[in-house]
C-alpha cells in the first residue's frame, strides 16, 4: 500500500524535528538545549514536538522502536534449520561488515555516543531500549516455540543474546570515545564477537531450531 499524503508529511515533519534537535545536541550538548529551544528552531510549537516524540530523549534516539524490535525481528525470520543464537549471530556479523547502525556501532557515530554516555537521561533511555529489546525477543521466542506461561527459558535464551551484544558493542564503543578509529577496532570486534557467540551456541546448543 502506498504511502498517503497525510502520513508522509507525518513522516518528513517527524524526521525533520528529529534532525534539527540532533544538530542542537551534537552542538551545544544534550543536557544544555531545552524542548522548547528544538521547537523554536523547528518553527513548531512545543506540543507538536510532544505530539511526534513522548520524551527529549526520543528526540536522540528517535530509532528507539526499530532497536527494541530488531532482535525479535531477526529470530521471526531466520532460516530454517537455524537457532536464534545463529540468526543473532549472522545479523550482527552482517551489520558490522556493512557498516550498518542497527547495533549502535558505526562510523561516524563517535560524537553521537560520547554525548549519549556523558548524559545520565540518556543512558538511563538507552538501558530501557536495551530491556524492551530483550523482552521482545523472549516473546517472540516463546511464542514461536509454544512455550508455557511458566517456562524460564525463553527469556533466560533472550538474556544471554542480549548480554553477549551488550558486552561485545560495549567493549567497541569505549575503544571508540577513547578516539581508536572503526578499522582499527573492527578486527577484534570480530573476533570478540566469534568467541562470545561460540560460547552461546555450546551452552545453548540447538535449542529451539526452526523445523
Amino acid at each position: 500500500m502506498s504511502e498517503g499524503l497525510r502520513a508522509r508529511k507525518k513522516r518528513e515533519t517527524r524526521l525533520r524535528i528529529s534532525d534539527i534537535a540532533t544538530g542542537l545536541f551534537l552542538a551545544r550538548g544534550f543536557d544544555n538545549v531545552t524542548v522548547a529551544d528544538v521547537a523554536r528552531a523547528a518553527d513548531v510549537s512545543v506540543n507538536t514536538v510532544f505530539n511526534y516524540f513522548a520524551t527529549k530523549e526520543d528526540l536522540l534516539l528517535d530509532r528507539a522502536p526499530e532497536v527494541e524490535d530488531l532482535l525479535a525481528r531477526v529470530v521471526r525470520e531466520r532460516e530454517p534449520g537455524e537457532t536464534p543464537v545463529a540468526a543473532v549471530r549472522r545479523d550482527f556479523l552482517e551489520a558490522l561488515e556493512t557498516g550498518h547502525y542497527r547495533y549502535g556501532f558505526h562510523e561516524a557515530g563517535d560524537d553521537f555516543l560520547r554525548m549519549v554516555e556523558t548524559s545520565p537521561s540518556l543512558v538511563a533511555r538507552v538501558r530501557e531500549m536495551g530491556e524492551t529489546r530483550e523482552r521482545k525477543l523472549a516473546e517472540a521466542i516463546a511464542e514461536e516455540a509454544g512455550a508455557d506461561p511458566d517456562d524460564l527459558t525463553p527469556a533466560l535464551v533472550a538474556a544471554q543474546i542480549n548480554a553477549v551484544l551488550r558486552t561485545v558493542v560495549g567493549y567497541a564503543v569505549r575503544r571508540m570515545i577513547a578516539g581508536e578509529r572503526v578499522d582499527d577496532i573492527l578486527p577484534d570486534m570480530r573476533e570478540q564477537a566469534e568467541r562470545a557467540f561460540g560460547l552461546l551456541e555450546s551452552g545453548i546448543g540447538g535449542r529451539y531450531t526452526r523445523p
